[in-house]
């Protein structure tokens, strides 16, 4: 073998497979298998929604510049574009097209398998292998302002309905239950901190994860509660949706 090094990184990073690199690296020369763990567990993919896009051009650049691949949609790709970066549409990356007024983004198993498999799962890592599953090391989202949207007195029912999210509170969650292998960003205010962790050892630590991941539950649980605060205020008798 002309260059062993060369010939585990396309392992690694070609093959995505934790059962294959392991098997390579044991037959051909186990003092590669600290360089295997130390590549499986860099970030190299992150999707960003965001109804709150501040901050996003400098995070979003800063991932790039650490060779992080950036998927989004709609008008957080458009931002991060005009700003000169690089981003794949997620319709791209899954084959399959935005569609029913922007209610189906991402919700697809190419997202949430790359979201929720366990990169430490042999089994997952062949399901993956098999049906072209790339990770997902990170998920930056905040929500539809429903809250916002039925301060206004006249807000009809059906504009209520529209602002309730689906496929970000999907991502959030799916990220959140695997925080041992996805970092989840809710609040700008983390960006620097993830930045910060990733420079220095290629991914979030596992404790940052787990603080992130207790945030999205607090968040999601308020934004659950304050649609069905609302939606106990309608009433079916008088309300002309209903009639």
């Amino acid at each position: 073998m002309t260059n062993k090094k060369t010939f585990y990184e396309a392992i690694i990073f070609a093959d995505h497979n934790l059962y294959v690199a392991l098997v390579f690296c044991f037959v051909f020369d186990t003092n590669f298998l600290w360089e295997l763990e130390k590549n499986m567990k860099k970030v190299e993919r992150a999707l960003i929604s965001l109804t709150d896009k501040s901050g996003i051009e400098d995070f979003a650049g800063a991932l790039i510049e650490l060779g992080v691949e950036i998927l989004s949609t709609g008008g957080t790709a458009k931002k991060m574009r005009n700003s000169g970066l690089v981003v794949t549409d997620v319709s791209e990356f899954t084959g399959f097209p935005e569609m029913l007024d922007g209610r189906v983004k991402t919700l697809h198993p190419l997202v949430h398998g790359g979201i929720l498999n366990q990169r430490a799962n042999a089994d997952h890592q062949r399901q993956c292998a098999r049906y072209g599953i790339k990770n997902i090391d990170i998920v930056a989202v905040n929500l539809y302002a429903f809250e916002k949207t039925v301060a206004a007195p006249d807000c009809a029912l059906a504009d209520a309905i529209e602002n309730i999210d689906i496929g970000g509170p999907t991502l959030l969650r799916a990220a959140a239950k695997n925080f041992r292998d996805v970092t989840v960003i809710v609040d700008p205010a983390d960006y620097e901190q993830v930045l910060a962790e990733i420079r220095t050892g290629g991914n979030t630590t596992l404790k940052t994860r787990f603080r992130l991941a207790v945030k999205v539950f607090e968040l999601t649980s308020s934004y659950d509660t304050a649609i069905a605060g609302w939606l106990n205020t309608v009433d079916v008798e008088l309300n002309p949706f209903f009639l």
